[in-house]
């Protein structure tokens, strides 16, 4: 029987969730329960890990012991914050594909109408005792919403602005999809997309590639009005090219769930530009998945996508460990 190490401290209902999704041909353990020689064993024996945070979660010592992994499964879909090179060459690892999905379509399309509509500036503008009912917001029936990263975060999105009547402009690896778009390209079309959209989502993983992936040059390409909602890595754009962007085009309008600085890799929330001071900006801290029975739901999907490893089905989520290689 395999032996499935917990490596962060679960709340009884996802200790209940992960015994019974990850099947009968796994025991899982608890690391929080375990000390001493009990833990040292525990590691050594490890056929799976599931974890949070690797590097917060395990101690050098700990690392060293990892000699009969085959897979490490994480509970966050984001592998960007994984060291690689510390987790054991014969080992898959995998990301939680699509276990946020719902919650996070909802928080985009909820910043992308919020922006449509001026909602912070007109409530800025009441605060000031300012009632104007001849400023306009723009709407989403008829527009084109680009969802760079048309996995299952994106197309749960797509989804939702469809129902608006937008249309769907998506970006993913293949260039192919049979859902109803208007069209699907891969990264090599961005600069078209970008161009077309009046709403573009970013829901794809930060990458060697990825990184970086809208600077100045791609900003200056969308439309002066257009709406940008980050919900997936804030290093895929550029900060300084965002900062100055949104101050020379103030009805360009940008909302940012993702930071370049945030507690959990760094221990903190930093900016380096006040994008909070701007009225063109609306920002939430990260928490586009957060809603009740959230994070149990999503250690339900790990533990399922355990099971399929096992059992020699298809992963989902698996890594490429060439497009996590660290360069900073």
């Amino acid at each position: 029987m395999d032996l499935l190490v917990v490596t962060f401290e679960a709340p009884e209902e996802q200790r209940a969730a992960i015994t019974h999704e990850a099947g009968d041909s796994v025991t899982p353990v608890f690391l929080s329960e375990l000390d001493g020689k009990a833990r040292s064993a525990a590691l050594r024996h490890a056929t799976v890990l599931l974890s949070w945070n690797w590097e917060r979660e395990l101690s050098a010592e700990d690392r060293e012991l990892l000699g009969s992994l085959r897979l490490v499964q994480f509970v966050s879909a984001g592998l960007d914050h994984v060291p690689f090179e510390e987790i054991p060459p014969d080992a898959a690892v995998a990301g939680n594909s699509g276990a946020y999905a719902d919650p996070m379509a909802e928080h985009a399309l909820a910043m992308a109408l919020a922006l449509a509509k001026r909602l912070p500036q007109r409530h800025e503008a009441l605060r000031r005792g300012e009632f104007d009912q001849r400023r306009m917001g723009l709407r989403i029936r008829d527009q084109a919403c680009a969802i760079v990263g048309y996995g299952g975060i994106g197309k749960a999105t797509a989804r939702l602005f469809r129902a608006l009547g937008a249309r769907i402009l998506a970006i993913n690896t293949s260039g192919r999809t049979d859902d109803p778009v208007e069209f699907c390209g891969t990264l090599d079309d961005l600069d078209r997309v970008l161009a077309e959209a009046d709403v573009v989502v970013l829901t794809l993983p930060l990458t060697r590639r990825t990184e970086g992936l809208i600077g100045a040059e791609r900003l200056a390409l969308m439309k002066p009005e257009a709406i940008m909602v980050n919900v997936a890595r804030g290093a895929l754009v550029d900060e300084d090219a965002l900062y100055e962007h949104l101050l020379r085009h103030p009805d360009f309008m940008a909302g940012i769930d993702a930071w370049w600085v945030e507690p959990f890799g760094s221990g903190r929330f930093q900016l380096t530009h006040p994008f909070l001071d701007l009225p063109n900006v609306l920002g939430s801290p990260h928490n586009s998945a957060i809603v009740p029975g959230a994070l149990t739901e999503a250690t339900a999907a790990a533990a399922r996508n355990i099971r399929r490893f096992l059992r020699d089905e298809p992963v989902l989520g698996l890594a490429d460990r060439a497009d996590y290689a660290r360069s900073q």
